[in-house]
């Protein structure tokens, strides 16, 4: 995964991502489970110096390669409850998040039927539920280790595998681009 020349202050975000299985729009909350194709792994990438630019978030979350999702999709009937599984995230095997979905301010059915209240909900649509504490972000500053060329990130949640990611700087025609 590329580390975005723009940004020096690149985080981690271990989540879980529901992926929507069928057209849903004013959902209940029995409606937005039924919808639920699945479940996989997240790592919702942040380039926190990026977040504070401007007023918009957009560039936090949007640079190239951010969001990866996986290792593979595990189906809802497949996950007796996404509101109790174990999630955690490790940097080069150091564990930084040990948390569980039950904590989640939401849990997942009342995301998507809050969502679905404002936007039509489609097949291959992915949601993403939120981190616990333990992101860089949230460590005192000077305690503060951006993610650097080579670090490997991985995000695990029970039942859903690990999803690992090497972050790497760019090279562009023979040039660093960090």
């Amino acid at each position: 995964m590329a580390l975005p020349s723009e940004s020096k202050q690149v985080d981690y975000e271990a989540e879980l991502a529901l992926v929507i299985g069928r057209n849903i729009s004013n959902a209940s909350i029995e409606q937005a489970k039924a919808s639920i194709l699945g479940y996989c792994c997240a790592n919702d990438v942040s380039a926190r110096d990026l977040q504070f630019r401007s007023s918009q978030w957009l560039l936090v979350k949007s640079s190239d390669g951010f969001a990866p999702v996986g290792p593979y999709l595990v189906t809802a009937d497949e996950i007796a409850d996404p509101n109790r599984l174990p999630i955690a995230s490790y940097v080069n095997g150091e564990r930084r998040q040990a948390s569980n979905t039950r904590d989640m301010i939401f849990g997942c059915y009342e995301i998507v039927s809050y969502i679905s209240r404002f936007m039509t909900l489609m097949p291959g649509d992915l949601i993403l539920t939120g981190t616990p504490e333990g992101v860089i972000m949230g460590r005192p500053e000077q305690g503060r280790e951006w993610l650097k060329d080579g670090d490997e990130v991985t995000i695990e949640i029970e039942g859903l595998g690990k999803l690992s990611n090497t972050f790497r700087k760019t090279r562009l025609a023979g040039k660093e681009r960090f």
